[in-house]
C-alpha cells in the first residue's frame, strides 16, 4: 500500500502535493462543464489541514471547499491548487478574495487560467502581500483539463473517437454482427470514459443496427447526453435511446430551413429533444453541444460519420481498442469509411501514442495532428 500523502514515507513536497490536487480534482470528471476539475490541498506545519475539489458546475470552487475543511488553520497556511485561483465573479464569487480573507501565506499553482474571462489571481493575490508559487506539474495539470484547454482556446468541445476492431481492421462481420468484439474489461473501460464525458454521439444506423444504452452502466452515477445524427429521422419506435430518465437524449436531424420550426417526429417520445440543423454536420452539432455547456464529447459512431468528423478535422483524440481476433469478410465493416484519400501522403497523422493492455485487447490512445 502506497504512502498517504503526509506520512513518513512520502514528504510534502510541492509535487506530491500538486498529484493530490489531481487526485482530488478527477473526482469531478463528467460533472464540472463547462468549468474545469479542479483541486485543492491546504498544508500548515507539514500537515495537510484542508482538502477540496469542484464537485459541478453551480456548486462551490476547489479553495472555498478546502478553506472550510482548513478553518482557522487556514491562518499563515500553504494553498495548493492545480488551476490558478479565479479572479471574477460567475456562479460563485472570486476564489482570490476566499484566500485572502483566511490568510493564506502562500499559494502553489499548477497552470494559469486559460480563461480571460477567470484570469487575473496570480496578479490579485501577490498584489495583496501572498507569496505565490506557478507552474508546479503543469503538463500533468493541462492533461487532466485537455477538454477545458481545447473549450476556452477553440469554442468547440474535445471529442474523442472511440472504435472496437479485430485485428484484421473489422467492426463487424459480412452480416453486420458486432456483439461482441472486446473483452469485459475493455467494455468496462468504455463505461468509465462514458461517465467523464458530457456527451455521445452516434448516427442513426448505430441506433437502429445495435440498439445501444450509452450510458456507464452503473459504473459510475454519471451519464452523459445520448445524442444521435439522423437525417431522415427513419429511426425505430422503441430503442434504449428513448428511455430519457436515465439521460436525457437529442436528436439532431437536417430539415429545409422553411420546415425547421415546425419539425416534429410523433414516432419519438415526446421527452426526447429533436434539434434540427441545416446543415447537419459533425461541427455543426459540436457547436450546439458548446452552446449547452459541453467540453467533451465522445463519438462512438460507424465509420461513415467517423470518417465525416474526421473529414472535418474535429476530432482531437482517438482511443482505439484492438482484439486478438481475426473474422475477414469483404464489406467494408471498418472504424473509418471513405475519406476520399488517394495517396499515404494524405494520410491523417497521430502523434503522442500510447498503448496499453487492457484483459487480451490492446488499447491505443493517440491525438490527432490537427490542433
Amino acid at each position: 500500500m502506497e504512502d498517504a500523502p503526509g506520512s513518513p514515507g512520502q514528504p510534502l513536497n510541492h509535487s506530491t502535493m500538486m498529484h493530490r490536487c489531481l487526485e482530488l480534482a478527477a473526482k469531478g470528471a463528467g460533472r464540472t462543464s463547462p468549468n474545469p476539475m479542479v483541486g485543492s490541498v491546504i498544508v500548515k506545519d507539514g500537515q495537510i489541514v484542508g482538502e477540496g475539489f469542484h464537485p459541478q458546475v453551480g456548486q462551490p470552487h476547489a479553495e472555498v471547499f478546502a478553506l472550510r475543511a482548513a478553518g482557522d488553520k487556514a491562518q499563515g497556511a500553504t494553498l495548493y491548487v492545480n488551476l490558478e485561483p479565479c479572479n471574477h465573479t460567475g456562479r460563485t464569487p472570486p476564489c482570490t478574495e476566499a484566500v485572502l480573507q483566511a490568510g493564506i501565506a502562500t499559494v502553489v499553482i499548477g497552470m494559469a487560467d486559460p480563461n480571460p474571462q477567470a484570469s487575473g489571481g496570480i496578479e490579485r493575490l501577490r498584489a495583496a502581500g501572498v507569496t505565490v508559487i506557478t507552474d508546479v506539474e503543469t503538463a500533468a495539470c493541462e492533461q487532466l483539463n485537455e477538454a477545458f484547454i481545447h473549450r476556452i482556446r477553440h469554442r468547440q468541445p474535445f471529442s474523442i473517437l472511440k472504435y472496437a476492431m479485430t485485428l484484421d481492421g473489422k467492426i463487424a462481420t459480412d452480416t453486420g454482427h458486432s456483439t461482441w468484439i472486446t473483452s469485459p474489461e475493455s467494455r468496462r473501460r468504455v463505461h468509465q470514459l462514458r461517465g467523464q464525458c458530457d456527451a455521445v454521439i452516434v448516427g442513426g444506423n448505430t441506433v437502429r443496427r445495435d440498439n445501444p444504452h450509452l450510458t456507464s452502466h452503473g459504473v459510475c452515477d454519471h451519464n452523459p447526453w445520448r445524442v444521435v445524427m439522423s437525417r431522415s429521422l427513419d429511426l425505430p419506435t422503441t430503442a434504449n435511446l428513448w428511455q430519457t430518465d436515465i439521460a436525457p437524449t437529442l436528436v439532431f436531424t437536417e430539415t429545409p430551413p422553411e420546415n425547421a420550426s415546425a419539425i416534429s417526429q410523433p414516432t419519438l417520445p415526446s421527452q426526447v429533444e429533436i434539434v434540427p440543423l441545416n446543415p447537419l454536420t459533425p461541427a455543426a452539432v459540436l457547436n450546439n453541444l458548446y452552446g449547452r455547456g459541453a467540453s467533451t464529447v465522445l463519438w462512438e459512431c460507424g465509420g461513415t460519420l467517423a470518417a465525416a468528423a474526421l473529414g472535418e478535422g474535429v476530432i482531437q483524440k482517438l482511443w482505439a481498442f484492438i482484439a486478438p481476433k481475426l473474422i475477414g469478410g469483404n464489406k467494408g465493416y471498418t472504424p473509418v469509411g471513405d475519406m476520399g484519400l488517394k495517396t499515404m501522403t494524405e494520410a491523417l497523422m497521430l502523434q503522442k501514442t500510447e498503448l496499453e493492455k487492457i484483459g487480451q485487447d490492446w488499447l491505443i490512445q493517440a491525438y490527432l495532428a490537427n490542433d
